[in-house]
């Protein structure tokens, strides 16, 4: 007592007394002692009455107290800890210390930075819980461990880390967790109860005082991790995981992304040298990216750099580069990517390991329910329930919007990996003909929504009726989310030898592929189904299938040349079986493809050929076809320097177009009608009846846009956009801006056309009205 006053009360008043003796503030003695303002608050306020020794010392000292004082203060804060002790070491010393950290550590910024957040929040209600979860790799140990340190100077009164070996085949129980708990706080082994419960009311208890950091690392699930949770007081508990713990309540989530491109090369470049980045640029950006951004994938390649200082980036990406070797390149010394991956695959259930590596299968950067249920031989209902299981383990990623997944690139090759390994190549190959004739089915049902010849309610042969797309607006979503996955179907369709699946799909795809005429794909499409009409026989199916190839090549791809040789092959076999229809559609095909040739005269006399020769077809199909001749011709005409010619033949095609066509739609007629008014329109155009051409226009792209026919509305927005600018138009800017972007998303050529023609209107200075 420095002033004669004696001491009372406890541990709180003594202190509160001696700091005012001392004429220091909190901050002051906060400043001089390493505590924080915060913990000095809550020991002389009570909340903290038996404060670690270290803690105590600290303060004594910077009070300068000596002998009789501070051992005085000592046996005040003794006093209010509640079980015999031993003599605890300094605050994260011990058997329970934190593990060294990563001088390296790289990125995660913002995430540490809310966890300081929550750090200098700590007391304020619960305790803060952090669970750090996500799929092997991607650094949460070492995340959590780094943060850890940076939290460390706000948690006086001990830093603890405990293993609780979640991956191993025993993890470590709640009730050894808790009492290695409690003998690093100080209670001895003989005061530790013996049941769980009570080890966990105790460790709360002790818990509630201090202002501690605990690291649990590698949790098993909710159950080993709650009975540790403190259940008030000042603390941060970070949790690590590959399980997402989602039982766990009140707690705060760190999602730890993939790295970005530029924090991978950092983080080699901070393992084996900026110098050494910097010699081979390229090849540490490639380096990245083969190691799919994965923090362990990364710091395996530099650890196996660093071993090897004369080895050069490039010579490890040449490894890498190949799939079959990339997961043995990745390893050096006890790392290893491979074995990372396998600690989750062996904790899971049978279901789920067949779900992951058949999965592994599927074509594309994601996959569907469906898709995973058929090639693992799962019910739907089945595959879902493994699916969120493995991505509540970190070893999927699911869609944040629909019902999809995705692998990580490594992961994909481990799980394929396991394919060969536990499958072997007849259950492999069994898998993929099951999922092939399955979607195949599918997207054969989905894509007769959209084909004139089959006018029905409910397009039959789905394999699952139930579940199967109902109506153009579910099977267009289908059919584009699962484009990789039937046209991979189709390729393992033809080379298995099932030629006639392979034609009908192909077939019913016809109409459909006309809406989305920015796929390249469909030049594979048609060749393989060309292919298999030959290899089937069929001269007709094959002039069916080659003239839709060189639609394809003509319209998707642009190749002039691959599209003659297709519509010249097609004309040949249509000529065989004497098929006028076929006959005419090759003409007219061929004669596009000279067109874009610069051989016009060539082309229009396959045009009027080809009109002559369909004029005689009765057939609904024979009228569309040669709707579409007359509108190509009438183009030709046009772009020769004929538009009254060309306004002649397009108004007939309106009269056929008027007149309807017997067993086509209403829909059907309307689209053939659009488009000719597109035609009609840019005749007025070409005519200077600007004003005649934007009614006309605006007619076409209203029609189209309700078609949802995107590669025809922006053509047509295009040409309208160039008719309001000849007007003077306010509009003409928005429009040709609007028809640019959507012509540049759907990859179409006419883009460069669009962004002249808006060049061109911004060249010639304000718009007038």
């Amino acid at each position: 007592m420095r002033d004669g006053t004696p001491f009372t009360g406890g541990f709180g008043q003594r202190l509160r007394q001696l700091r005012v003796g001392s004429g220091l503030s909190r901050e002051a003695l906060a400043h001089a002692s390493g505590v924080s303002v915060r913990a000095l608050a809550d020991m002389e306020r009570g909340r903290t009455r038996g404060p670690q020794r270290r803690t105590v010392q600290a303060l004594a000292e910077a009070l300068g107290l000596a002998g009789d004082e501070a051992a005085g203060l000592e046996e005040s804060a003794a006093g209010g800890r509640p079980r015999p002790r031993t003599a605890p070491g300094p605050a994260g010393s011990g058997p329970l210390a934190l593990p060294r950290d990563i001088l390296d550590f790289t990125a995660r910024g913002p995430a540490l930075a809310r966890l300081l957040e929550l750090a200098q929040a700590a007391g304020r209600g619960l305790p803060v819980v952090a669970v750090v979860s996500g799929q092997p790799g991607l650094g949460k140990t070492a995340f959590a461990v780094h943060a850890a340190h940076r939290l460390a100077p706000y948690f006086p009164d001990g830093q603890f880390a405990l293993d609780l070996h979640g991956m191993d085949a025993e993890p470590t129980t709640p009730g050894d967790s808790l009492a290695r708990l409690l003998g690093a706080v100080g209670v001895a082994d003989a005061a530790i109860p013996a049941g769980t419960e009570d080890r966990a009311g105790l460790w709360r208890s002790l818990a509630g005082e201090r202002r501690l950091l605990l690291l649990l690392d590698n949790a098993a699930a909710e159950s080993q991790v709650a009975p540790l949770l403190p259940g008030s007081g000042p603390s941060v508990t970070l949790v690590t995981s590959r399980h997402a713990l989602a039982g766990l309540e009140s707690v705060h989530r760190v999602d730890l992304a993939l790295l970005r491109r530029e924090e991978a090369v950092e983080l080699l470049a901070r393992i084996i040298g900026p110098e050494r980045v910097a010699a081979e640029a390229q090849a540490a950006r490639d380096l990245a990216d083969l190691c799919g951004h994965l923090p362990l994938a990364v710091r395996i390649a530099g650890q196996r750099l660093m071993s090897r200082p004369h080895e050069r980036l490039g010579k490890l990406v040449a490894r890498l580069a190949a799939e079959g070797r990339r997961l043995d390149g990745l390893q050096a010394g006890s790392l290893r990517v491979r074995a990372a991956f396998a600690l989750s695959y062996r904790q899971l259930p049978p279901r789920s390991r067949t779900v992951l590596r058949r999965a592994a299968l599927s074509a594309g950067a994601d996959f569907s329910p469906e898709t995973a249920a058929v090639l693992a031989g799962l019910s739907y209902d089945d595959a879902v329930a493994c699916a969120e299981e493995l991505t509540d383990a970190g070893l999927l990623h699911s869609d944040a919007a629909v019902e999809r997944y995705r692998f990580h690139d490594l992961l994909r090759l481990y799980a394929a990996e396991q394919v060969d390994t536990e499958d072997g190549p007849e259950v492999r190959g069994a898998a993929l003909d099951r999922a092939a004739s399955w979607m195949l089915r599918r997207a054969t049902a989905a894509a007769l929504h959209f084909d004139a010849d089959h006018q029905r309610a409910v397009p039959q042969g789905d394999p699952d009726p139930e579940t199967a797309p109902a109506g153009r607006d579910e099977a267009r979503a289908w059919l584009e989310a699962e484009r990789a996955q039937w046209l991979a179907a189709l390729r393992r369709a033809h080379g298995t030898g099932r030629h006639r699946q392979v034609v009908d799909a192909a077939e019913a795809m016809h109409w459909f592929s006309d809406l989305n005429q920015h796929w390249e794909q469909w030049v594979e499409v048609f060749r393989l189904s060309a292919a298999s009409a030959r290899l089937l026989g069929s001269r007709r199916d094959e002039a069916v299938h080659l003239n839709y190839l060189s639609w394809a090549h003509n319209c998707c791809t642009h190749d002039a040349g691959a599209a003659l040789r297709s519509a010249d092959a097609a004309l040949a076999a249509a000529r065989e079986c004497r098929d006028g229809l076929q006959e005419g559609w090759a003409l007219g095909y061929g004669a596009g493809a000279l067109q874009r040739q610069g051989r016009i005269r060539e082309a229009e006399e396959r045009l009027r050929e080809g009109a002559r020769c369909l004029s005689s077809e009765s057939s609904p199909q024979g009228r569309l076809a040669e709707l579409t001749l007359l509108n190509t011709l009438g183009t030709l005409l046009r772009e020769t320097g004929r538009a009254a010619e060309a306004l002649e033949l397009h108004h007939r095609s309106e009269r056929i177009c008027r007149a309807g066509v017997p067993g086509r739609t209403d829909g059907v007629i309307g689209l053939y009608l659009a488009v000719t008014r597109l035609h009609i329109g840019n005749d007025l155009a070409a005519l200077g009846r600007w004003h005649e051409a934007e009614v006309t226009l605006r007619q076409a792209l209203s029609a189209l846009e309700a078609a949802q026919v995107s590669s025809w509305a922006e053509r047509t927005r295009l040409h309208l956009g160039r008719t309001l600018a000849a007007l003077g138009h306010p509009q003409a800017r928005a429009t040709l801006r609007s028809a640019r972007d959507a012509l540049a998303a759907l990859g179409s050529p006419l883009h460069a056309e669009a962004a002249e023609a808006l060049a061109s209107l911004e060249d010639a200075g304000p718009a007038t009205t």
